[in-house]
């Protein structure tokens, strides 16, 4: 199984929302991949991160998270993910920003 497709099959084996992935290797973006998924409270976008650490961190290095209730990111290096509230989702259009850098 690829990288990407591990974390989409992790965060929906924990009830993640509307989880999308962007290749952005043909843009000039500072990472490869995002994958962004929407979080049904703030206990579980920190489920989702708590999960993803324990089934990832054996093959994958977290080089940085940066937590709050509603946004949590996840730096793999060459991928991002971001857990959002659904609230933020919508509030930083954040599928609308990366569609217009794969655009670009």
């Amino acid at each position: 199984m690829d990288r990407i497709a591990k974390i989409k099959n992790l965060l929906d084996e924990k009830k993640a929302l509307d989880i999308m992935d962007y290749d952005l290797r043909d843009s000039d973006y500072f990472v490869d991949y995002v994958v962004v998924a929407t979080t049904m409270a703030d206990k579980h976008g920190y489920a989702l991160l708590d999960h993803l650490k324990k089934n990832l961190k054996p093959h994958e290095e977290f080089l940085g998270v940066d937590e709050s209730n509603d946004w949590i990111l996840i730096d793999l290096g060459d991928i991002l993910i971001h857990l959002m509230s659904e609230e933020y989702r919508a509030k930083y259009q954040m599928d609308e920003f990366l569609r217009e850098i794969k655009k670009a």
